[in-house]
């Protein structure tokens, strides 16, 4: 048997989980915004303690690495990567947005009324400010169509894919595209964030395929640069 503890700092959900060979044993999740820093590290040694485990039983690391917060996704990845320094175990990453369409598919697609005649496209979306969002698109199978971007929202966005076929939107970006795409082949999905529960098979099966990531040189996707802001002038 091998355990896994899985990081999701991508958004405003801090979560934590533990997977035995894929299959959930127990997770943690903080839905408030900006813990990450503060709460991450006593999350991971509440939740190995409940599992009655010691860090040295975990088999792997797996870290969601993004795209989504810069701090979040920094803060993540360096805890990651010192549990895997420390423990000298490797560290596993996983797409956010992927993660997030894995969901979708395993758990609610089966169920969806869709014109199954039509190609379907799943389009998961990351909250990326005023109306823009970070977002790629896979065919029902996960094969991505087009990679992960950041894209501003308009009427005129997905007119293409909406024309080929159904898009599912889903993520908290995708209230942008509920005001302003109104076409009927666009399914919207409440509910969906990236958590680390999500996270066990995906890591499971890279694990067993050695699907590693360097510890020297892996960063998350932050797709776009920081920016500092300046306090405004009193």
């Amino acid at each position: 048997m091998a355990f896994f503890l899985s990081i999701e700092t991508a958004t405003h959900t801090c979560s934590v989980a533990v997977h035995e060979d894929g299959k959930l044993v127990a997770s943690s999740e903080l839905h408030i915004a900006q813990t990450a820093g503060s709460k991450l590290a006593v999350l991971i040694d509440s939740l190995i303690k409940a599992c009655q485990l010691t860090p040295h039983q975990l088999a792997a690391v797996a870290i969601s690495s993004g795209p989504g917060s810069y701090t979040g996704l920094r803060i993540g990845v360096a805890t990651a990567k010192g549990l895997c320094y420390g423990l000298n175990i490797p560290l596993i990453s996983i797409n956010t947005l992927e993660l997030m369409a894995y969901h979708v598919k395993e758990n609610i697609l089966s169920n969806a009324n869709l014109d199954r005649t039509r190609q379907i496209r799943l389009c998961p979306m990351l909250d990326a400010r005023r109306m823009e969002v970070y977002t790629l698109q896979t065919d029902i199978e996960l094969n991505v169509i087009k990679p992960v971007e950041a894209k501003v929202i308009d009427e005129q966005s997905f007119e293409q894919e909406l024309e080929e076929g159904s898009v599912i939107f889903f993520g908290n970006g995708s209230d942008k595209c509920r005001n302003v795409i109104k076409h009927p082949r666009a399914h919207y999905i409440d509910g969906i964030f990236p958590s680390a529960a999500m996270m066990g098979k995906i890591a499971y099966n890279r694990w067993q395929t050695e699907q590693f990531e360097n510890l020297i040189t892996f960063e998350p996707l932050y797709l776009k640069d920081f920016l500092i802001r300046k306090p405004k002038e009193v």
